[in-house]
């Protein structure tokens, strides 16, 4: 059992709205239950909330998103960007003086792949697990037209060449076994919606021993064109990294006095997905994350504060797991809370509200805390409460600790901004005032639970 801790300020959500059988909305805060009593119980609240929002520097978490989305840009788990992204934030904590923790763990293995036409045109492809390899050379052959992938849209033909496929019909690992029984020496399936980014095909847990990748609508339709050229060919090469490791970079602070001390935890993931740059997804949390831990690095506390950067996010929570489930019974025992950021910088003019998921939908101390923080500061935005897993404070519950994932969505639709998870996650759909209104909100809560 975790300890129950004292609240400092709390605040009551005046009406609940049931929104389905999976959101929960909170209500306005304009007015709030007990606001009048927090404030008449902590008259100096508001001070020491400006101790914090004085010195979040707007400019300083922008380039550092910067820094991440555009020097390093994408930052897939297990490659050079991802190594580079934790480097700069472990260098970055040291110079704030912290205790500073790399946290190394394995990943499963993975492919990664490069598809060029014989006109040097190079066209994004995913590569699924269970793909095969290529010489590192890669693999030059002409382009069969397989339809659906089915067994009768394959002719002799098919042989030697590399396949290309529609989504739809039967299983992409059909598709693929498909292809190998007549004679193909790759794969590319491509998606049958319009999208940005490539079709990730999932082949079902089976390992083949030809490439195979994904590929946009738009791309295989523009490659099928080249089908009936006798001179048209394609390069793809897939390069299988085995033994990938990912990291966590952890930075700690502890009271100067006593001991046993309760553990707020700050968490953000510095990885991104292919092809991505990753600007709001998560530069932006990380970018918050890193300015609260300067702001936090030398006011007096009487909590053990832990930032916990995480790689690995994008693959299923692997780096924030693998980090959750190393906390003995006694560190256990002593944690209060998790902070999560994800997304909180999006410039998408409909992501009006900032969301506070957390798994089961139920009002915890990390969102109460937020709501009086809010109610104080003036906080611009909407907050909502809101049912949903899906990013790192879902491994925190998992092991007993209260947690929150703030993120901006749409009110209502709770819809994600449209540049999630595609190329076009840059900085110019990034919001500086946004950065500032998360470094605020969720540093003043913070301060509020940890000072002394």
């Amino acid at each position: 059992m975790l300890k129950k801790a004292k609240k400092k300020t709390a605040v009551l959500l005046s009406t609940i709205l049931l929104a389905s059988s999976f959101s929960v909305v909170a209500a306005p805060l304009a007015q709030p239950v007990e606001a009048a009593e927090t404030k008449a119980v902590n008259p100096s609240a508001k001070a020491h909330d400006q101790k914090v929002i004085a010195r979040v520097s707007t400019e300083r978490m922008f380039e550092d998103a910067r820094y991440l989305a555009e020097t390093i840009g994408p930052r897939v788990t297990g490659t050079e960007g991802e190594q580079k992204a934790a480097e700069f934030i472990l260098e970055r904590l040291a110079s704030y003086g912290y205790e500073v923790e790399t946290q190394e763990f394995g990943i499963p293995d993975k492919g990664v792949g490069h598809l060029q036409t014989s006109d040097n045109k190079e066209v994004l492809v995913t590569i699924p697990a269970g793909s095969g390899g290529t010489p590192n050379d890669g693999i030059t052959a002409g382009l069969f037209d397989a339809g659906l992938g089915k067994a009768g849209d394959f002719t002799p033909e098919a042989k030697g060449k590399i396949a290309l496929i529609a989504r739809g019909g039967i299983t992409f690992a059909e598709k693929v076994n498909n292809a190998i029984q007549a004679g193909a020496a790759g794969v590319l399936i491509y998606n049958n919606v319009d999208a940005l980014a490539p079709l990730n095909p999932s082949l079902g847990g089976t390992s083949f021993d030809i490439p195979v990748g994904g590929i946009t609508k738009e791309s295989g339709e523009a490659l099928l064109k080249d089908v009936a050229a006798a001179n048209k060919t394609v390069n793809f090469n897939v390069q299988l990294l085995k033994n990938v490791k990912s990291q966590n970079i952890i930075a700690s602070r502890t009271p100067e006095k006593g001991s046993n001390h309760e553990i707020i935890y700050v968490s953000a993931h510095f990885d991104s997905v292919p092809f991505a740059p990753g600007a709001s997804d998560n530069a932006s949390g990380t970018a918050v994350a890193l300015e609260l831990a300067r702001v936090l690095k030398s006011y007096p506390i009487d909590k053990e504060i832990r930032f916990v950067f995480v790689g690995a996010e994008e693959i299923g929570l692997v780096g924030s797991k693998y980090y959750a489930n190393q906390l003995n019974e006694e560190e256990l025992k002593r944690s209060l809370v998790n902070f999560n950021m994800d997304m909180v910088g999006t410039a998408w003019e409909n992501a009006t509200a900032i969301y506070m998921n957390t798994i089961d939908g139920k009002a915890n101390i990390a969102t109460d805390t937020a709501l009086a923080t809010a109610e104080r500061i003036g906080t611009p935005s909407e907050l909502i409460l809101y049912q949903r897993g899906a990013s790192d404070h879902q491994s925190f519950y998992d092991v007993g600790i209260p947690a929150v994932n703030f993120i901006r969505r749409e009110p209502g639709t709770a819809a994600l901004e449209p540049y999630y998870h595609t190329p076009l996650d840059t900085m110019k759909y990034l919001s500086a005032e946004r950065l500032k209104e998360a470094g605020d909100l969720v540093g003043a809560s913070i301060y509020s639970l940890i000072r002394n």
